[in-house]
């Protein structure tokens, strides 16, 4: 498979779910946000989601969203695609936010079910349309029905798919079945949200990803989709085996990726700080096996140093 018979990349191929650096004392740190997003770049992300899960969003005011997109824009440019996360429970808080991410420069907005509130499908449909609706930017929907309770079914997204600004999903629902139902009856950009799921998706002719892993070593799964379209299947194959133990630690563990990441990024002293509460951050035996697992692949593989 050739990267021209993938589908289109309005976001890029190589996404990271950034995650969004604060100071010892809880604060923004924007600096910090631009000296991390300028490394993911560098090592080999085209797009760059903010405020998604990873990035905390449930803890950031307004105003920090809006802030830390404008802050990634300076540093980046438009070396990468920035997605800014705008989901909430409220369609009308979301309008608010997709309004404000658009001015401060994104390129793109990430929609995540509404939480909580459980709605049924036609009232889901009807929520994205309304934020889709409201600005002038690509939507790329989030399904993650483990976190949200809700999954968005794959007739929904197939109805979804017809909005001239619904152009992607984030794919979390770990029902391959159903993804593949989708890929087959629209022409939606997929992105896995799953590490571990990179290559598997990407062979049915996903898009591409969105990862966590990817704040540590950002060019390992860029590896794995180029590898794959030179048809080298076998190292493609191969890197996506070598990735597990760190996918393991840091998305496995029994901890929420955000608290990993910033455990791990701490450890490799790059901009990420403390978690905010209630989250709570990674003790040091769990930061230190998060570090032997991203050295055993370092080691395995050198071109995936920090």
């Amino acid at each position: 498979m050739t990267p021209d018979d993938h589908r289109p990349a309005p976001f890029g191929r190589a996404l990271c779910a950034m995650v969004t650096p604060f100071t010892e004392s809880g604060a923004l740190d924007l600096d910090g946000a631009r000296r991390l997003a300028e490394r993911l770049v560098s090592g080999g992300c085209d797009g760059l989601v903010l405020s998604g899960t990873t990035g905390e969003s449930p803890t950031t005011t307004d105003a920090e969203k809006a802030a830390l997109v404008t802050a990634v824009r300076e540093a980046v440019g438009d070396r990468a695609a920035l997605v800014a996360g705008v989901g909430t429970a409220d369609t009308r808080h979301t309008v608010e936010l997709a309004l404000a991410a658009e001015k401060a420069g994104a390129d793109g907005l990430l929609v995540v079910a509404p939480y909580y509130s459980r709605p049924p499908q036609d009232a889901l449909e009807a929520h994205f349309c309304e934020v889709a609706d409201a600005s002038g930017l690509p939507v790329m929907l989030y399904d993650i029905p483990g976190r949200t309770g809700t999954r968005i079914e794959p007739d929904t997204m197939v109805r979804l798919a017809g909005h001239p600004r619904i152009v992607a999903v984030k794919d979390c629902s770990y029902d391959l079945l159903g993804t593949q139902k989708v890929l087959s009856r629209t022409d939606l950009a997929y992105y896995t949200g799953c590490d571990e799921q990179v290559l598997a998706l990407y062979a049915l002719g996903a898009t591409g990803y969105v990862s966590t892993v990817a704040n540590v070593v950002p060019d390992l799964f860029r590896a794995v989709l180029d590898a794959f379209d030179a048809g080298d299947t076998g190292r493609a194959a191969l890197l996506q085996r070598r990735a597990v133990p760190l996918v393991e630690a840091m998305m496995a563990s029994g901890l929420p990726g955000t608290v990993t990441a910033k455990a791990l990024l701490g450890a490799l002293d790059l901009p990420a700080g403390p978690v905010r509460a209630p989250l709570r951050s990674a003790d040091r035996e769990t930061a230190a096996a998060l570090l032997a697992a991203y050295g055993e692949l370092a080691a395995d593989a050198g071109q995936f140093q920090a």
